[in-house]
């Protein structure tokens, strides 16, 4: 029997972290190519450094997408999550671009011809995760820690609160009794300030009164324990403190540790790539699982071998929870929503330019955008998999 009673933490990191500001770069040029082609091919990855950003990687798509216009987009998300400072502006970092054409060798195994379905951009393990600790059923550590940084910005960016900077991280560890959430005992913050002069008492008397509105009501008890910039000052931050790539933030675009990841980054991978695609559809699984009353937690896992259309296994633990077989359950799975990567994009209509937005506070515990953007949130599988339960 699982464990009820314990403590669990989760971190997140804002738009503003060096990592982060690297994903939206790359995620901006996926949604420029599939906004000129929705079936381009791009693996794009970003490194930013003090007052230089690299752009590398593969694509296949339309040639009205230059470099210049690439630089373009990485200055215009640099601009958005608000960087001017000397070691990072938007306006004046040296942007260099160092895309080519994706290798024939990969792209005759993705592609379809002939009788061959499209197959998977690439080998790898996927996994999906629900559960009932909250409305978006997500674990609430993460949670809540992508909310409090996400209020942050918002207010940042309204001008309310001008001089908290775009770097930030937070944590918060959450006690759980007869295995709900039910508070919070500590809770980290590390926010960059653009006032030198400002103590850390002061970093929290600003942003004590946002990260308590993030949280539910009566979680803050006297004896929380409170690290707000916990080193003293933070005035340099982005990637003018501290180098920053895309896909090292994998853990907080997922569930915070509270379920498996099988290791593939989503940011700068266009829907033919299953650690993406598959990703989000194992998450949309397990959430219409869940939302279907079948468990009250459910992970998925998805796995898949270059150049092959259809997954290598699909497993489900309801984590005696389940109010069904899991084994039927598994083949319910494959008959309502097809699992190859075709199959996967054309249900939840991943060839859209829809990415950008998801770099940041992240993937999944999203409401779906009437765009389609963060279609994998939906539960509209719930009234097919009901029938199940018994």
């Amino acid at each position: 029997m699982a464990r009820q009673n314990y403590l669990f933490t989760s971190e997140s990191v804002s738009e503003g972290h060096p990592d982060k500001v690297c994903d939206r770069i790359s995620d901006a040029v996926v949604d420029a190519y599939l906004k000129e082609m929705p079936e381009a091919r791009v693996a794009c990855e970003t490194l930013a450094t003090t007052n230089r950003i690299v752009i590398a990687g593969e694509t296949r798509g339309p040639d009205t997408i230059t470099s210049d216009y690439i630089a373009h987009l990485a200055r215009m998300a640099v601009r958005d999550i608000g960087y001017e400072q000397d070691g990072f502006h938007w306006e004046n970092c040296d942007i260099s671009v160092h895309l080519h054409a994706q290798s024939a060798h990969i792209a005759q195994g993705v592609d379809a011809g002939g009788n061959k379905d499209e197959g998977a951009g690439d080998q790898g393990i996927m996994f999906g995760y629900a559960c009932r600790e909250t409305d978006e059923l997500m674990p609430a550590p993460i949670l809540y820690s992508h909310k409090i940084l996400k209020t942050l910005a918002e207010v940042r960016k309204s001008g309310k609160e001008p001089v908290l900077g775009p770097d930030a991280k937070s944590q918060v560890t959450v006690r759980y009794e007869n295995g709900k959430p039910v508070g919070v005992t500590s809770i980290v913050l590390s926010t960059q300030h653009l006032d030198p002069s400002l103590t850390s008492e002061d970093i929290r008397r600003i942003t004590e009164p946002y990260i308590r509105s993030s949280l539910p009501e009566g979680w803050i008890v006297d004896d929380c324990v409170w690290h707000i910039n916990p080193t003293g000052a933070f005035v340099i931050g982005g990637p003018d403190g501290d180098a920053g790539l895309t896909g090292r933030k994998i853990i907080v675009d997922t569930y915070g540790g509270a379920a498996p990841h099988g290791g593939g980054a989503f940011s700068g991978k266009d829907p033919t790539k299953v650690d993406r695609s598959a990703a989000y559809a194992s998450r949309y699984l397990a959430k219409n699982v869940v939302a279907a009353e079948l468990a009250d937690r459910c992970t998925i896992q998805l796995s898949y071998a270059i150049g092959v259309a259809d997954p290598l296994s699909v497993y489900v633990d309801l984590h005696g929870t389940g109010r069904c077989d899991e084994a039927k359950l598994e083949k319910a799975l494959r008959e309502v929503m097809g699992l190859s990567p075709r199959g996967i994009r054309e249900h939840l209509k991943l060839n859209n330019p829809i990415y950008e937005r998801t770099a940041a506070y992240g993937h999944f515990g999203r409401e779906p955008d009437a765009d389609g953007g963060f279609s994998w949130e939906k539960t509209d599988l719930v009234d097919q998999l009901r029938p199940l339960a018994g």
